[in-house]
């Protein structure tokens, strides 16, 4: 990857077909390309520098669909992206582990088939994905590529991020834009690190050290196919089975009925009540999970209906809209009490507002 940041990929400018029905998200994203690209021509800059400089007080609803939106220069909206992802998903879990609280786990967003992977792969854009066995070895495929890198890294290895006690444990995607002297990324807003800061944090994910994604070209995509299959993946893991093992009971409607009993349960250990009591360790997380972390405002169901809107899928998308504002609803409340009976029945209303809404997408078009 040279001085000049990663230009504009081929193939581009392809658009929803007859089944589509775009909404304001849609032409939002179409006057930012424009606005972009008028930047573009007077100031000779990239694609990803004239978009940064005219969005970087524009916070994004879902973080990693806005970095593919951005690699794929806007010609999907961040709705879109993240319906082709796979959409909304839910798995609740508590973990415990000697010494520390419990550790409780909400994942809104799809789950877990890798984000970035799946959208292209739908998209038709080539990948590599690469790992090397050392940082410096890494940092020499990153500066050949020519498109945009998505690069695996520990979140709270990242300076502007807190430090965090699953460190060496927390993956977190960002969008390489050019490497130099330094290494100039894209997490919410662009970021310069030191090539030794970035080796640390890129090192510092154990799972997935020096892992990166490296985009190709881009086919002609089948964007009917691609919504189809996406949406089907939405509703067969909201459903079950999702890994074909005994932890598929945490997964989907079956995980949102879990959490709803065990915040109800006042007897056992497993109950919210005797597990976590009158501290924040588990409301905290609960807000984090539905609002802040590996996911977008409403547990991404707000999102995913603006997704439902452009494609054509009005019903389910109201029924969605009405479950993202009782997620919100939930985590305001998280934050303000521990009355874990009302939080349950809150949770039993999504449940009861998603089941109608995945019975609307099961039926054919």
């Amino acid at each position: 990857m040279s001085r000049r940041e990663i230009g504009r990929h081929p193939g581009a400018g392809v658009g929803y077909g007859s089944e589509g029905c775009p909404g304001s998200a849609m032409t939002d994203h179409k006057k930012l390309k424009r606005l972009v690209r008028d930047r573009m021509a007077a100031t000779g800059e990239s694609y990803t520098t004239a978009r940064w400089h005219i969005t970087s007080k524009t916070k994004p609803q879902h973080r990693v669909s806005k970095l593919l939106a951005t690699a794929l220069d806007d010609e999907y909206s961040e709705a879109m992206i993240t319906g082709l992802a796979g959409g909304i998903g839910f798995m609740y879990a508590v973990f415990e582990y000697k010494g520390m609280h419990p550790l409780m786990t909400i994942m809104a967003q799809h789950h877990p088939d890798p984000w970035v992977p799946a959208v292209l792969n739908r998209l038709n854009v080539s990948f590599v994905e690469q790992h090397s066995g050392k940082a410096e070895a890494g940092i020499a495929k990153l500066r050949k590529a020519t498109r945009p890198v998505f690069a695996e890294v520990d979140r709270s290895a990242l300076p502007w991020h807190e430090p965090s006690p699953w460190a060496g444990y927390d993956p977190y995607t960002v969008l390489v834009v050019e490497i130099s002297e330094t290494v100039s990324l894209i997490d919410v807003d662009r970021h310069e690190l030191s090539i030794e800061d970035f080796s640390k944090a890129w090192s510092a994910y154990r799972k997935g050290k020096h892992h990166a994604i490296v985009m190709g070209t881009a086919g002609k995509p089948d964007l009917d196919k691609a919504v189809s299959d996406a949406i089907q993946t939405t509703v067969d893991h909201m459903t079950g089975p999702v890994l074909g093992n005994n932890f598929d009971v945490n997964f989907g409607f079956s995980g949102m009925s879990k959490l709803a009993d065990q915040l109800r349960d006042t007897r056992t250990k497993a109950g919210w009540t005797k597990r976590f009591g009158d501290t924040d360790h588990g409301t905290k997380r609960l807000y984090e999970c539905l609002e802040e972390q590996n996911t977008a405002p409403g547990a991404t169901r707000p999102l995913y209906a603006d997704f439902l809107d452009e494609v054509g899928r009005a019903e389910a998308a109201k029924l969605f809209k009405q479950s993202g504002a009782a997620w919100s609803r939930l985590a305001k409340k998280a934050k303000m009490s521990k009355d874990y009976p009302a939080m349950a029945e809150i949770v039993d209303e999504c449940l009861d507002l998603e089941s109608r809404a995945v019975e609307l997408l099961r039926q054919p078009r």
